[in-house]
């Protein structure tokens, strides 16, 4: 009788590893019911929540990233990798995986590095048009390198790479709401058009503080606005807009529960230039106005971005700029139809669907050799 194939799955820390590490293994237990999936995360981050929360089991590793800001909390940090180390070694050994899979974050490079220490083939997953450092090393112990944009080669063997995009949230593309009725859901206009600011599941300050200088601006327009403020900020923000006056054509919120809906209701998208909401506007064929984070490593987001503008795909906002120039331009294009329509197929044309299937199919192609 045939063993059920057993796969580790490393990462996590934002939303941006954990959406493609949870799309990989719903595609996996998709082609195979009976595959066991094991993640391996980092204490104290969000995957030890979200992870549980999808119905998988994850191990926590006490490791952590070097912080530059306070350079003290860094003397345990030889210990915790350390420490690390010998766990994942142990969490190895007992489940005896296939394959290992990393998608980033601060768990993935010892889990990825032992496990190829072991013998286990593995696979990484590169959600970024520029790699990061912990990638570039991996890929050299890697089999396959699953990546979401052209070019690659620069950081990785050509011979294993393979083009497959970064999963999205599967609910995003099932949305069962024409745009009139997602609009109307809203309480707004449908005859308008609609403008959706998001930040990230944190939020951005530079995007918030932006709205916040033109809500006099956002309230002449004709432009509709949601603007997800994250939650961090939320409470602040009531606070201004309860002095200021909120425009009758700007929802506030601090999360968005139903994001197929939202940008099913969207012309126009506000947001970071992250790897996985950048695939996903590509997926749903978004229009959008890209902020990236200057708080990032290596300004991966900026590259991200710059790969959807030299294809006209996207338009872009440097971060330093964004106070002065984001919520004008966002208004103009809202209502340029003709500019809104160019942006949608070029990001449509960057697409690529079923990633976490073609992904999850070579992770099963791994475990066979």
């Amino acid at each position: 009788m045939k063993q059920p194939l057993k796969v580790v799955i490393s990462g996590g820390g934002t939303g941006g590893h954990i959406f493609p590490a949870l799309s990989i293994a719903n595609a996996l237990k998709s082609l195979q019911p009976d595959a066991e999936i094991l993640f391996v995360g980092a204490e104290g981050r969000m995957e030890m929540q979200r992870v549980p929360a999808a119905g998988y089991e994850i191990k926590g590793l006490p490791i952590a990233g070097f912080d530059r800001q306070h350079l003290l909390k860094n003397i345990s940090l030889p210990f915790k990798i350390w420490k690390s180390k010998r766990m994942v070694r142990r969490i190895l050994k007992d489940f005896a995986p296939h394959v290992a899979v990393g998608v980033g974050g601060y768990a993935s490079f010892p889990t990825l590095s032992a496990a190829a220490d072991m013998g286990i083939p593995c696979l990484i997953q590169e959600q970024n048009s520029f790699a990061g450092k912990t990638n570039k090393v991996l890929g050299k112990k890697a089999k396959k390198i699953c990546v979401a944009y052209e070019g690659m080669e620069r950081f990785f063997p050509k011979k294993k790479i393979m083009l497959t995009g970064n999963p999205v949230r599967q609910q995003l593309t099932e949305c069962k709401l024409s745009r009139a009725e997602a609009i109307e859901k809203l309480g707004f206009d449908p005859v308008r058009p609609v403008v959706l600011i998001i930040g990230g599941s944190l939020g951005a300050r530079t995007i918030n503080e932006s709205v916040l200088g033109c809500l006099e601006l956002i309230a002449e327009s004709k432009v509709q606005f949601v603007w997800q403020t994250g939650g961090y900020y939320f409470e602040d923000i009531k606070k201004v807009l309860s002095g200021k006056g909120c425009p009758d054509n700007l929802k506030v919120t601090d999360f968005i529960n139903r994001m197929d809906e939202a940008y099913r209701a969207a012309d126009l998208v506000i947001s970071r230039a992250g790897a996985s909401s950048i695939s996903e506007l590509c997926l749903l064929g978004k229009p959008s106005i890209l902020v990236p984070s200057p708080n990032v490593a290596e300004d991966h987001q900026t590259h991200n971005a710059m790969a959807l503008v030299r294809r006209d795909a996207a338009l872009i906002v440097r971060d330093a700029e964004a106070q002065e120039q984001l919520l004008p331009l966002a208004i103009t294009t809202a209502k340029d139809d003709a500019t809104l329509h160019r942006l949608s197929e070029n990001a449509r044309a960057m697409g690529l669907p079923d990633s976490a299937r073609i992904i999850a199919e070579e992770v099963i192609k791994l475990s066979e050799k």
